[in-house]
C-alpha cells in the first residue's frame, strides 16, 4: 500500500534560533535611521522624477483631437476642423489633419471661443455662478491608505480639464500631493505654516493693543511670528505643470504646525484656531481667484485636520470596501462630532456671557467615498457599507483598474498618462473609473452653489421689498 506523501509543516515551524539571530545584523542605532532617510530620499526624488522632462521639470502632455471632442469640449471633430480653418487666430495645435495635439491652455481658449460662438445650449464652460466665492472642499480620514491623496488629486485634474481654475493645499507633511503636482518645497516657510502663524500673530497684535489701552504689558511677538507678518497667500503659491492648478505645497516640517498650533492656543485662549486658514484664504483673496480649493489632509484629526473641515464647505470622505476601514470611517465621524460639538460648546458659552449669537458649524455636504473598489470580491460588504451610511454615501464606487496602478508607479494621475500607451478599453475604462467620481462630485458643487445663488437672489428680493 502506497504511503501518503507527507503534507509539509507551515514555514514558521522549525526555525533556527542561531541561523536567525545570524540575519540580523548589527543592532540599529538612531544614526542609522537617518542614513534610511538619505537613501530613501535619493529613491523617492528618482522615482518622482520618472513623470518629469529630461530638464527636472514636471510638463503636462498634448491633448489629441480625439480626446478633445471625446473628453473636454463637446463638438464633433469635424466641426472642430472647420471652426480651426475659419479662425486661423485660434490655436491650430500641433501635426497635420485628424493627427493635431493641444495643450491644455490651447484648449482652454477653445473653450472660452464655443463658450461665445457656439450653441447656446452645450455646455462649453463649467457652471460658476457670478458673484459667488470659491467652493473649498476637503478629502479626509483619518486612516491611512483610503486614497485620500488621489481622490483629491484626480479631482483637482477632472474639475482643470472641466475649465474650473483650482487651488490645491497639500496639508499632509509627507508631501505626496506635492509629488504629484510636481511642486518644490524647501521648508516649511513655503507652506501652510507661515499663514497659519501669520493669523496668530494678527490676533495676538490686536489682543496687545487691547493690554496696552488697558495699561497691561504686551506680549511679544517671537522671530518666526515677526516673520510671518509678512508672508501672504501669494508667497507660498506656486505654479503647478497644469495651466489651471495652482499649489501650496506641504514637506516634512510642516508637522512642526500640530505642535506649535496648540502652544499659542495657551498663550491666548480667544484665538480661534479652527479658523485660521479659513482666514487667510480669505484674506489672500483665494475664494475670488479661484473656483475651487481642494484640501487634502493627512491620515490623523489633528490640528491641520481640524483647520481644513473646518474651512471646508464640502467634506468627502473616502474609504475602501472592507470591514476595517469601514469601522475606522465611523469612529472618524465619531470623532469628527466630538471635535466641533466640544468647539460649538466651549464658544457659544463665551459668546453667551458677552450677549452675542451662538455659532455653528455647518457644510453644505458630507460624502463618504469607496475607494479601490473590486466589484468581484467586496459587492456585499460595499453594499452593507452603503445601507449604513445612508445618504452620506455617494452612489458610485471608483474601482481599482490598470490605468490607475501604471499612472501610479509614475507619480502621476491618470489624465496625465498618455492613452497611446494603454489599449483603447484599458485607457477608457481606467478613465471612467474617475469620470464618475468627478461627475458625482461635481453635481454636489454646481448644487451647493446653485443652492447659494437661489439664496442670494432671495436675499436680495427681500432687501428691496423693506427699502420700498
Amino acid at each position: 500500500m502506497a504511503r501518503k506523501p507527507e503534507v509539509p509543516l507551515p514555514p514558521y515551524f522549525n526555525l533556527d534560533p542561531k541561523a536567525a539571530a545570524g540575519k540580523l545584523g548589527e543592532p540599529i542605532d538612531t544614526a542609522r535611521f537617518a542614513k534610511a532617510a538619505a537613501f530613501a530620499g535619493r529613491g523617492r526624488d528618482d522615482l518622482a522624477k520618472r513623470g518629469y522632462s529630461p530638464d527636472g521639470r514636471k510638463r503636462l502632455r498634448k491633448f489629441s483631437m480625439w480626446e478633445i471632442c471625446r473628453y473636454l469640449i463637446p463638438v464633433a471633430p469635424a466641426y472642430l476642423r472647420r471652426v480651426l480653418n475659419k479662425h486661423p487666430d485660434l490655436p491650430q495645435g500641433e501635426g497635420q489633419g485628424n493627427a493635431k495635439w493641444f495643450t491644455l491652455e490651447d484648449v482652454l481658449q477653445l473653450r472660452d471661443h464655443f463658450a461665445e460662438e457656439g450653441v447656446s445650449t452645450k455646455e462649453y464652460r463649467p457652471y460658476r455662478p457670478e458673484g459667488l466665492p470659491a467652493k473649498i472642499v476637503a478629502v479626509a480620514n483619518f486612516k491611512g491608505g483610503v486614497g485620500k491623496t488621489s481622490t483629491a488629486a484626480h479631482l483637482a485634474m477632472s474639475a482643470a480639464l472641466d475649465g474650473y481654475k483650482v487651488l490645491v493645499v497639500d496639508l499632509d507633511s509627507q508631501g505626496s500631493m506635492t509629488s504629484i503636482m510636481g511642486g518644490q518645497v524647501a521648508d516649511e516657510w513655503q507652506t501652510v505654516f507661515p499663514l497659519l502663524a501669520r493669523d496668530y500673530a494678527t490676533h495676538l497684535q490686536a489682543e496687545n493693543r487691547v493690554r496696552e489701552a488697558a495699561g497691561e504689558a504686551a506680549v511679544p511677538l517671537d522671530e518666526t511670528l515677526t516673520e510671518a507678518l509678512g508672508f501672504g497667500l501669494n508667497d507660498v503659491v506656486q505654479k503647478t505643470h497644469w495651466p489651471n492648478i495652482d499649489l501650496i505645497g506641504a514637506q516634512l516640517n510642516l508637522y512642526w504646525a500640530e505642535f506649535q498650533i496648540p502652544v499659542w492656543r495657551m498663550q491666548m485662549r480667544n484665538w480661534a484656531l479652527w479658523d485660521a486658514l479659513t482666514a487667510s484664504l480669505e484674506h489672500g483673496g483665494a475664494l475670488d481667484e479661484y473656483d475651487i480649493i481642494l484640501l487634502d489632509t493627512p491620515p490623523a484629526l489633528g490640528y491641520l485636520t481640524i483647520n481644513a473641515l473646518a474651512a471646508a464647505d464640502i467634506i468627502l470622505v473616502p474609504l475602501g470596501a472592507s470591514f476595517l476601514e469601514f469601522d475606522s470611517t465611523g469612529r472618524f465621524f465619531d470623532m469628527l462630532y466630538s471635535t466641533f460639538a466640544s468647539i460649538e460648546d466651549g464658544e457659544n458659552a463665551a459668546r453667551a456671557r458677552a450677549g452675542l449669537p451662538e455659532m455653528r458649524f455647518e457644510w453644505d455636504v458630507v460624502r463618504a467615498v469607496i475607494t479601490r473598489f473590486d466589484a468581484s470580491q467586496q459587492t456585499d460588504l460595499a453594499n452593507v457599507i452603503q445601507a449604513y451610511f445612508g445618504d452620506m454615501m455617494n452612489a458610485y464606487r471608483q474601482e481599482y483598474t490598470a490605468l490607475v496602478g501604471q499612472a501610479g508607479e509614475t507619480v502621476s494621475g491618470i489624465y496625465e498618462a498618455d492613452y497611446r500607451n494603454f489599449n483603447r478599453e484599458t485607457y477608457t475604462r481606467g478613465r471612467e473609473a474617475f469620470d464618475r467620481t468627478y461627475a458625482e462630485f461635481k453635481e454636489l458643487l454646481i448644487g451647493a452653489w446653485w443652492r447659494d445663488a437661489q439664496a442670494m437672489t432671495e436675499e436680495a428680493q427681500d432687501g428691496e421689498t423693506q427699502t420700498a
